[in-house]
């Protein structure tokens, strides 16, 4: 009789700590891309804690290479920033693709994104949240600015703004005539080209009101009327023309850059399967059309867009005819070691006066 007296705390001493520990999902993601009201339902359905971490591309992959891939459990970068960090910092491990429901994606997208992704037999990603780059221009200034060297006109000094990061670079290359996804393959090439890119860029400082590093940060620039044409994401395009009709998200004439947002295992990752249940959850039609009205991107879920409303459909036709859609420059994969290249061209703009 002592010894079950006494047995029983101790087992109860032991078992109370681990009852208590809740499940968790640790989600490396954009803004917009898991919001709220997704992540109390998935909560409720499943039990699973979802930790929310918003990022970028640069820093997922800088988070993700400090600790060897530690520290979360499912990343959102894009697609064509995967293999070539993988290649070098080994900071992801492949996806198992039984355990996706593959039902769920847009053929096309989820096939594209596997070709994009895969080293040797391995797949490292699926598609999430597509989109493109493009110009956000105000009606006053729309006759004047059709690609992305329109931005610096004399003109528009001290009224435009965009972005000192890659998207620029290859954006103003191909306004400029030039095929940087042609070059990824040769090094000497492609430093020629950005060059070239680099000398427009430093010339066109003075028509700079701000480079934004946000969303938030470029819509006040253009909803203040500071700013009338900018470098800029379709969404944050509609988000604008939503609140002011002058202004408009369009396609370039060389065309917009398209990229695709992915779910990604880092390789240290401890738990796949809340993952996997959270990848499965967030693209049933009904709550991608959720994650849409938050991010204000479409989402690689079939038939979503059956649950978006009206007003955001009808904005992305306003910006993208069958030509303009047809005419998308979707990022291929970046070459290891590119990216140094451009980050050294995009500190001597930034530094030259």
């Amino acid at each position: 009789m002592r010894l079950k007296q006494i047995l029983v705390p101790a087992v109860l001493t032991l078992t109370l700590p681990l009852t208590a520990m809740a499940e968790e999902l640790r989600l490396l993601t954009w803004g917009g891309y898991a919001p709220e009201e997704v992540v109390n339902q998935f909560e409720e359905e499943t039990g699973i804690e979802v930790q929310v971490t918003l990022s970028n591309n640069e820093d997922m992959i800088s988070k993700l290479r400090a600790t060897g891939g530690a520290g979360f459990d499912l990343v959102q970068p894009s697609q064509d920033r995967i293999t070539s960090a993988q290649q070098e910092f080994r900071i992801y491990k492949p996806m198992d693709l039984s355990k996706v429901d593959s039902a769920l994606f847009i053929d096309s997208m989820l096939a594209a994104t596997r070709r994009n992704t895969s080293i040797g037999d391995d797949v490292y990603a699926v598609p999430h949240v597509w989109g493109t780059t493009g110009l956000i221009v105000h009606d006053s200034v729309a006759d004047q600015v059709k690609d992305f060297a329109d931005l610096c006109k004399p003109e528009l000094a001290g009224k435009v703004s965009y972005r000192l990061r890659r998207p620029i670079l290859i954006g103003m290359a191909f306004s400029m005539g030039e095929d940087p996804f042609a070059a990824y393959d040769d090094e000497d090439a492609y430093a020629a080209m950005m060059a070239k890119v680099e000398e427009k860029l430093i010339a066109c400082k003075p028509n700079v009101k701000a480079y934004w590093s946000g969303g938030d940060e470029l819509i006040n620039l253009v909803a203040s009327g500071e700013v009338v044409a900018a470098k800029g994401w379709d969404a944050g395009g509609w988000k604008l023309q939503a609140e002011n009709p002058q202004i408009r998200f369009v396609a370039p004439a060389s065309g917009a850059l398209g990229w695709i947002d992915t779910f990604a295992l880092p390789r240290r990752g401890e738990n796949d399967e809340a993952a996997y249940k959270w990848i499965n959850f967030v693209m049933q039609p009904e709550v991608a059309a959720k994650i849409t009205q938050s991010a204000g991107n479409f989402t690689a879920a079939k038939g979503a867009e059956e649950f978006v409303d009206d007003k955001l459909k009808a904005s992305f036709e306003s910006s993208f005819d069958q030509q303009a859609l047809d005419n998308i420059k979707w990022y291929p994969p970046v070459p290891a070691g590119l990216e140094t290249l451009e980050g050294q061209i995009l500190d001597r703009v930034k530094a030259a006066n």
